[in-house]
């Protein structure tokens, strides 16, 4: 028996076989919401679109769809699939939750690639029994207005949006701690921020002071 290589691989990238390098780079960029990463040629004969840091390969040649599809994991599958739908995109399966915890839809491409997008579920799972406790809690008000904005966008009361932060932020993941948020939502709280004017950062709780009271 030969010993197995540990080979390391931290990037992967599919490819499709395309009929037009331009025609297909126009479609991915301008109709599914990708970026264009690279072309080479001159015409192009092969290209690279990304959709946020997933890069797959266009190549020229004779399509075929029938034994090629792509599945990308995404922060919001519903925000996307109202973008390929205005953009006339063919939907080949519309949006809904999966019983492998996940919400997802397919499309095909105008070569007939299977592309389906997806995020997880995290409503999956047997349910936890719990006993909920007041806890007199006081926030800074501009934090407070922050988030209550984020529990409406992320359809979850404040007190479960606080537990969702508390639970992530006592999980360590690598020299830090985890997060609880995509980066579409880390995006969002910094216009939270800037919509709330909160221009102090996250070690300021420890410099909070508040008014003395008036007599």
């Amino acid at each position: 028996m030969t010993d197995t290589l540990p080979i390391e691989c931290d990037q992967h990238h599919a490819g499709l076989a395309v009929a037009d390098i331009r025609t297909a780079v126009d479609f991915y960029t301008n109709r599914l919401g990708f970026r264009l990463g690279f072309t080479w040629g001159d015409p192009p004969t092969f290209a690279g679109v990304l959709l946020d840091r997933v890069q797959i390969f266009l190549q020229e040649g004779t399509p075929n769809p029938g034994s090629s599809s792509i599945y990308f994991m995404v922060g919001d599958a519903d925000e996307l699939f109202a973008f390929h739908q205005a953009n006339g995109v063919e939907i080949v399966e519309p949006p809904g939750d999966r019983e492998y915890h996940i919400r997802d839809y397919s499309i095909r491409d105008l070569h007939g690639y299977y592309l389906t997008f997806g995020h997880p579920l995290f409503t999956g799972g047997p349910p936890i029994p719990i006993e909920r406790v007041d806890v007199p809690v006081r926030l800074e008000k501009r934090l407070a207005a922050l988030l209550d904005d984020l529990a409406k966008h992320k359809r979850m009361t404040v007190d479960s949006c606080l537990e969702e932060i508390l639970l992530h932020t006592n999980e360590p993941l690598g020299d830090g701690v985890a997060s609880p948020h995509t980066r579409r939502t880390l995006r969002y709280i910094q216009e939270l921020k800037r919509k709330h004017g909160i221009d102090y950062d996250s070690h300021a709780s420890y410099r909070f002071v508040e008014p003395e009271p008036e007599p």
